[in-house]
């Protein structure tokens, strides 16, 4: 009855974090000569047992105490001044708050939030007043400053199928679904939330920012299996300015590997499971090692092989990585990753179906084994015209240090690598001539190299943040059009260019504590990028640089017809530099101990990509600038004894990507905007805990992405394709002892999809607008269940896990996308189309997944 009456004074979240951010005077309270207070993980969740430690600033300790079962503490006693806390407990890192000034006659209320150390301790807590916290799938921490997610390793472990990516992984969280027509973690999704889709959010491992080069897309699928993703905190803000990315705008999905742990093991798992798929992995975590248990090692290696739920997109994937950790000392770590993984397949350039192949050979028609058609011609169809290989890795060296007097310094070096070689048919029919062969030779090709510094300073008055992201990538991409039955490629390709980009973040930020109970951190980035392009003679997208584009006579045997340059420069160069200045500003309010509310402001920003340069000869002279977004947003958190809720309203203005046309008086191409769009919406999540280990998770999402209205927006008024007005997300779990058994629920709303764009005059000039709104997409709904078993606490086979798991439980084959055969043209809307390709929701599948654990007791 307490808890209730202390809410009766709930405000709206977004009222109240206005209030904040302008300076609300904090409560305290007066018990005189005393810092008392609560010790929390980032969760919410008290840690009893903690041990704290008062010093005064450039004195002895001044006293001590242990945190209760509830997490609280005190220290009497104390005179006038200023101290310094200290808290520290097993599993996690210990936490100092300087600057802390006691009164003559009075209390200080402090809430300490402490992160689990790099290398964990198995930590037992109690259930205590924040089981609703402890037992949540999902939700916000009470420190945030942004609208975020933390998704636990126990539903990454428990909750989804073993073959899952980083797209399932994101799945159940607030406004964000994802489709995969060839089934779970068996090739390229396709993932979106708040009106952003791929490219215009990043994706980080580790802290470490990936992406494409050529633009900022991901391929993660393909570098992280679900075994190496230990938790995962979806940041839907641009965040601080210390979070480093090329897209933050969008917000982050910010991946973590496993943490080592103080105890040995090792587990072999086998899952089996529907399109023949079988999944073969080994986990080895040697615990704490040596004389002063100051080193600790861990690996994975997985092999997974699947047919895929679309006919002949056959899978094979090999994987391993390893990490390792030596501490110096208990202040001073270095840690070493390194992951491999290799990738074949027969996934064709299209990844879905046509609406006529759908209807005469059912859903899951992709591709056939039929070389030749009853005519005695190649089949377009054929999966063996069609072949993927995927080579990736990561690294990184990471070195962190707590270098006393309030200064700490954190550095990762590294580099990863994603090398995409595929060969496959271009379009419905083959052809086999020199002139225009229908197959293609393709390379995404790309190397990264960097390292990212923070190095901050605690204070009394709080704490000061500086450093940086530095990446350089070198990239090389071609397509060639090529032979489909010799794989001989044709002498011109379609395009070919190679260039390096350089990024450079530097940031500063100040975390100000205002106050004992508010927050407010202000912060600047710099986005700096370089690109050095080399655009080589070609047959489509350059052309011949100043020479003439002719054929081959016909004595040139087999090249007969096919495409040349004479003359003109072997390729083009461009040298371009992009920069904007990013501010960021939050302020957070602990209202109470387990509520906490928050506002934010932050810009980001988004260069174009290296296809602005892809017009004939090259000849962009005043390429388009990046485009920028601002962001706007304030929550809520609040964490009580069985329920916990997060809520926030969130606005974003994004100028969006570039159309372009031809300067009648210059010739030269023209880039433009296509157009801002506003995306606004309320998200909310919260779990209720019930008796019995019983509980339920939910989400909602209500929110709308349109683009601007105005004279010279065409598309005003028109939905962002790929944007529901509504997002729910359902789980309904059994968590008792070794048992957990889920049910999870995730209905989109409707959307839309475009259809291309045509011509159409802005202030008397032809430039292409999308067509927007063409293809209404239905609701629609997935379900899933889950049931395991795991051995856990002390026990010698800890780590020994059945699990069942059952996706897309009504077989639903809901229509989730579609791209029109048909262009769009002025008078004719869109109408069905029998060559529309259709993105349905994979079938049923089932997967049983049994793992062997070994833990000795030292």
């Amino acid at each position: 009855m307490k808890q209730t009456s202390k809410l009766r004074g709930f405000m709206p979240a977004a009222v109240l974090a206005l209030f904040c951010a302008a300076g609300l005077t904090p409560l305290s309270a007066q018990n005189g000569g005393s810092v008392t207070g609560v010790i929390i993980d980032q969760v919410g969740k008290s840690i009893p047992g903690a041990g704290v430690t008062v010093k005064a600033e450039g004195g002895s300790a001044s006293g001590n105490a242990t945190s209760d079962s509830t997490g609280h503490f005190s220290v009497g006693n104390l005179s006038a001044g200023t101290y310094t806390l200290e808290a520290s407990a097993p599993g996690f890192a210990l936490n100092q708050r300087r600057g802390v000034v006691v009164p003559a006659s009075g209390a200080v209320d402090i809430s300490i939030t402490m992160n689990v150390d790099a290398i964990s301790q198995s930590v037992t807590v109690q259930e205590t007043i924040v089981l609703a916290a402890d037992t949540a799938p999902m939700g916000n921490t009470l420190d945030t400053t942004s609208a975020k997610t933390e998704i636990t390793n126990a539903v990454i472990t428990n909750f989804m199928a073993p073959v899952a990516d980083f797209a399932e992984v994101i799945q159940q969280a607030p406004g964000a679904f994802s489709t995969n027509p060839n089934g779970i973690g068996l090739g390229q999704g396709k993932s979106f939330f708040r009106g952003f889709s791929d490219g215009q959010y990043t994706l980080t491992f580790d802290g470490i920012p990936f992406e494409d080069t050529n633009s900022p897309t991901h391929h993660s699928w393909a570098s992280f299996p679900r075994q190496w993703i230990s938790s995962t905190e979806f940041d839907r803000s641009p965040g601080q300015a210390s979070n480093f990315g090329p897209t933050n705008f969008g917000g982050s999905i910010n991946m973590r590997s496993p943490e080592l742990q103080a105890d040995p093991d090792i587990r072999g798992t086998f899952t089996l499971g529907s399109f023949n798929t079988k999944l073969y992995s080994i986990d080895f975590e040697s615990g704490l090692l040596g004389r002063k248990k100051q080193d600790a090692v861990l690996f994975n290696i997985n092999a997974m092989t699947s047919d895929g739920y679309q006919t002949f997109n056959n899978q094979q994937r090999d994987a391993g990585y390893g990490k390792f950790q030596h501490r110096f000392s208990d202040r001073t770590s270095l840690s070493l990753y390194g992951g491999v993984v290799d990738i074949w397949n027969n996934t064709p350039n299209t990844t879905t179906a046509t609406r006529a192949n759908i209807a005469q050979f059912g859903d899951n028609f992709l591709q056939t084994n039929t070389p030749l058609l009853p005519n005695g011609t190649p089949d377009p169809n054929y999966y063996g015209y069609n072949l993927y290989h995927v080579q990736t890795d990561f690294e990184y060296a990471g070195f962190s240090s707590d270098l006393g007097d309030g200064w700490k310094f954190e550095t990762k070096a590294y580099t990863t690598r994603y090398w995409n070689k595929q060969f496959y048919q271009n379009g419905s029919t083959v052809n086999l001539t020199s002139a225009k062969p229908s197959g293609v030779d393709k390379l995404n090709g790309y190397r990264h190299a960097g390292d990212t510094v923070i190095l901050s300073k605690e204070t009394k008055w709080g704490t000061l943040r500086g450093g940086g992201w530095y990446d350089w990538a070198y990239t090389d991409r071609y397509q060639i059009p090529s032979n489909i039955l010799t794989q001989v490629d044709q002498p011109f390709g379609n395009f070919h260019e190679k260039f390096i980009t350089q990024s450079f973040q530097p940031f500063a930020e100040f975390e100000w504590l205002a106050a004992p109970r508010l927050v407010v951190t202000a912060g600047i980035k710099s986005a700096d990028y370089n690109m050095s392009l080399n655009q080589y003679q070609d047959a489509k997208t350059v052309g011949c640089l100043g020479g003439a584009l002719t054929t081959y006579p016909s004595t040139a045997g087999i090249w007969a017809g096919a495409p040349q340059c004479v003359g003109g420069a072997a390729f083009v160069s461009h040298t371009i530099n992009y920069n904007n200045w990013l501010p960021t500003l939050t302020a957070r309010y602990r209202a109470w101990r387990q509520w906490s509310v928050y506002g934010q402001f932050a810009e980001g920003s988004v260069i174009p990509p290296s296809n602005v340069f892809d017009v004939t000869g090259g000849n962009v002279l005043t390429p388009p600038r990046p485009t920028l977004a601002k962001t706007y947003q304030a929550g809520s958190v609040l964490k009580l004894n069985r329920f916990t809720l997060d809520t926030d309203v969130y606005y974003v203005h994004f100028q969006n990507g570039y159309s372009s046309y031809t300067d009648p008086a210059t010739n030269e191409p023209v880039f433009v905007a296509t157009g801002p769009s506003n995306t606004k919406g309320f998200e909310a999540e919260g779990h209720y805990a019930l008796a019995y280990g019983f509980s339920v998770y939910a989400n909602l999402t209500l929110g709308s992405a349109k683009y601007q209205t105005g004279p010279n927006y065409l598309n005003g008024g028109k939905w962002v394709p790929n944007t529901p007005s509504n997002v729910e997300g359902l789980n309904v779990l059994w968590q008792h002892r070794n048992f957990d058994m889920g049910f999870t629920y995730k209905r989109v709303g409707q959307y839309y999809n475009d259809n291309g764009s045509i011509s159409q005059k802005i202030n008397g000039i032809s430039l292409p607008v999308p067509v927007n709104e063409a293809v209404t997409i239905a609701p629609w709904g997935l379900a899933n269940v889950f049931m395991n078993y795991t051995v856990k606490n002390a026990n010698h086979f800890r780590g020994t896990k059945i699990q069942l798991a059952i996706n897309n439980l009504a077989n639903s084959h809901s229509l989730v996308g579609v791209t029109p055969g048909t262009a769009a043209t002025l008078t004719t809307p869109y109408v069905q189309s029998p060559s529309d390709q259709l993105n349905l929701l994979p079938g049923r599948s089932f997967s049983l997944t049994i793992t062997g654990g070994y833990a000795p007791r030292r």
